[in-house]
């Protein structure tokens, strides 16, 4: 009955974005950026490339804007590089936190999305997403991010088959099973392929400081607690996730490995006790619950029939089974004592204090 309710909502907002294409023409749209390596300098040109070349109805935009997170060198070789763009320096707290709030500071209205450095957004990602927002309920729209892996799926990350998406892709930054397949209302987006109307940053307040990733530190869930936090200010307000709005997300090599997979679960527990500390733990985990009791049994139940059988999933190999078999409760396991660390350790949130939100418009 619940799934089928879930389509039916789905159907709905399909259609809605569909017939609202036309209207949602005029919309002014920022595009942001944030950055903070000259590592990924190859992947950042692709990310910029990859917008300039959206094509949307609107009278103003996609404007791009770039902001580097307190690293002079890269902002001086982007400002050569993108003379079109506008790029920023973090006038915030280091990190994504505020490096997005430093840009939501300078957009005026409309509508803002943010893409990661390390990804690519398909032709029509930006048209998908604001297709949407002729709905007024509607206040963000996400969609799902593809991994680019360095050679091929490592056998540590189970799926249903080779090209599938797998049950712990989020380790990656990437869209994973048990996310919807079809448009759907959802409780928060993917921090690397999302987009808001800029009027909630006033209502409610920009990213959480205290939040989200510094450099290579993997901490994050900072755009889960401001979803949260939108929609407990108001419960009308609509999130919705389109599939169809497509970003490339190149996954670097040191992403997958054991090491990482235990230090980014960690961090995901960590983040999840910070985000439980500011919104509440219900809302916090209320995805988390259906996921661990829903999406990985019938994974694992999946990896361990591969391992007998010998195979893994439909093409990946007994080896990728038992390697997906080990990781699903390893990845459980890290992820609980991170939160359990964080909730009654003293370890959630990065100043152990209230949260920092920015996201105001810069006052001149």
């Amino acid at each position: 009955m619940t799934e089928a309710i879930e389509e039916a909502v789905g159907d709905a907002v399909g259609e809605a974005a569909g017939e609202a294409v036309g209207e949602a023409a005029g919309l002014a749209v920022t595009v942001v950026i944030c950055a903070y390596t000259e590592d990924r300098w190859d992947d950042l040109c692709g990310a910029v490339r990859s917008v300039a070349g959206q094509r949307v109805e609107s009278a103003v935009g996609p404007k791009i804007v770039l902001v580097v997170d307190h690293n002079a060198a890269l902002a001086e070789r982007a400002e050569r590089a993108f003379p079109w763009v506008d790029v920023l320096h973090n006038r915030g707290r280091r990190g994504l936190s505020g490096a997005r709030n430093t840009a939501l500071a300078v957009v005026d209205g409309g509508i803002v999305a943010f893409l990661d450095d390390d990804a690519a957004a398909d032709p029509g990602w930006l048209a998908t997403l604001l297709g949407h927002y002729a709905d007024p309920e509607v206040v963000a729209v996400g969609g799902s991010a593809r991994p680019v892996w360095p050679v091929r799926r490592p056998g540590m990350l189970p799926a249903a088959d080779a090209e599938g998406r797998g049950e712990l892709d989020w380790v990656v930054g990437c869209t994973y099973a048990g996310q919807p397949e079809r448009v759907s209302p959802v409780r928060n987006l993917m921090g690397c392929n999302m987009s808001f109307r800029r009027e909630v940053f006033d209502a409610v307040g920009g990213f959480a400081e205290d939040l989200g990733r510094v450099g290579r530190v993997p901490l994050g869930c900072e755009e889960t607690e401001l979803c949260i936090r939108i929609r407990q200010a108001d419960p009308k307000a609509r999130i919705v996730f389109d599939p169809a709005a497509v970003v490339r997300h190149r996954v670097s090599a040191d992403r997958v490995s054991w090491r990482y997979l235990a230090r980014r679960c960690w961090a995901e527990g960590l983040s999840k006790a910070a985000v439980a500390g500011l919104v509440g733990g219900t809302d916090a985990l209320a995805t988390e619950r259906d996921y661990t009791r829903r999406v990985l049994p019938a994974a694992l139940r999946r990896e361990l029939v591969g391992v007998l059988r010998g195979k893994g999933g439909a093409a990946r190999g007994r080896g990728s089974a038992l390697g997906g078999a080990a990781a699903l409760p390893m990845a459980v396991g890290w992820a609980a004592a991170g939160y359990l660390r964080g909730r009654f350790g003293g370890a959630a949130g990065r100043s152990g204090g209230a949260a920092a939100f920015g996201g105001g418009r810069e006052r001149q």
